[in-house]
């Protein structure tokens, strides 16, 4: 039985093969926006990442993030605040965000992540520009989007109004990674 196994296992292609990551706490995900024509940054203090990549097995990669939203902040107490409403993350109703990729492909710029990104209540395809650099038996990953926070029901009502607050908002993610296991 042992020897049937194994030679299953061999059947297995090496590009289906991905190494598996474990995500450092120093890692970050940053986003910015513009109020009344000036901008501002902000960060998620909380998320999860579950991360199978090997830029060489990409059929096998996949991202799985869970993002904590009521960990958003911006450093400014006025926005913070605002921020916890209906009109915005709505933290009575939607205490986390997700994003999970369904493939990954080389775009004009360099490799690209297609998913799902679900905010609030609203599941949206999203692409990510990624960028992973081996660091000794580590890595680092980035990614960066722009996404339309309307698109997400982020900031509705009176909020909607993109010359008050811009409606495209660049994040990013500086992942450190680990070998897993």
């Amino acid at each position: 039985m042992m020897r049937l196994a194994a030679a299953l296992l061999l059947l297995v292609p090496f590009s289906l093969c991905a190494k598996e990551w474990t995500v450092d706490p120093a890692s970050t995900l940053s986003f910015s926006g513009t109020y009344q024509g000036e901008k501002f940054t902000g960060h998620f203090g909380r998320f999860t990442a579950a991360i199978t990549f090997d830029p060489a097995s990409l059929a096998a990669a996949k991202f799985d993030v869970s993002v904590d939203v009521t960990s958003i902040t911006t450093g400014n107490a006025d926005y913070d605040e605002q921020l916890k409403a209906p009109e915005f993350f709505d933290f009575g109703k939607f205490r986390q965000s997700r994003f999970v990729t369904t493939a990954f492909r080389e775009g004009d710029n360099g490799l690209v992540a297609d998913g799902t990104l679900t905010i609030r209540d609203k599941s949206r395809p999203t692409q990510l520009k990624v960028t992973f650099t081996p660091a000794g038996d580590g890595a680092t990953l980035d990614v960066e989007t722009t996404l339309k926070r309307l698109d997400f029901d982020v900031g509705t009502g009176d909020w909607a109004d993109t010359s008050a607050i811009g409606n495209d908002v660049p994040v990013t993610a500086h992942l450190v990674l680990k070998p897993k296991g």
